[in-house]
């Protein structure tokens, strides 16, 4: 990350008649530009993710220049499936976006069915460390009650 922040929080906010939502103020301010820009990705279905623009472009760059080195090397020819499954998958996952006012995210079409949630319904707005997260609350629910009960033990192998 190109800035020393640690985004956490949970919020829940409704997303309007027109598709968008109003983050809070200082995770807006976190993942943003002088602008308003950054990239709205594709996570999981049900979960998008916010990131600084620069922050994105960056594992971008090194994930397809990795892969591109291991093409140039021959060393995908027998995976040309897998190669055409990631490049479909990599040209729909991310797109740039604006914060209007500084905190509201129109949410894209395409964005808007992988998110499902429909409009005048919640959504829980996540401080992910390093991204902020938009979850369908049911969504988020079914990974809280996964992940939870291992966080001691995350915490504890992270931290050594």
């Amino acid at each position: 990350m190109t800035q020393d922040v640690y985004i956490v929080g949970e919020h829940r906010r409704t997303v309007d008649e027109r598709y968008r939502v109003t983050l809070p103020p200082d995770m807006a301010e976190m993942i943003s530009n002088n602008d308003g820009d950054l990239m709205l990705v594709k996570e999981r279905y049900g979960c998008l993710s916010l990131w600084r623009g620069e922050d994105w472009q960056k594992r971008l760059d090194e994930g397809v220049a990795l892969i591109k080195q291991k093409m140039q090397l021959g060393r995908m020819e027998q995976r040309w499936n897998d190669v055409q499954r990631w490049g479909r998958l990599l040209s729909t996952r991310h797109k740039q976006v604006n914060l209007a006012n500084r905190s509201r995210l129109l949410i894209p079409e395409g964005f808007r069915e992988f998110l499902g949630v429909p409009t005048n319904s919640d959504v829980m707005i996540i401080g992910a460390v390093i991204c902020v997260e938009i979850w369908n609350p049911q969504a988020w629910l079914d990974v809280l009650r996964d992940d939870m009960p291992e966080f001691g033990e995350m915490f504890k192998q992270l931290s050594n």
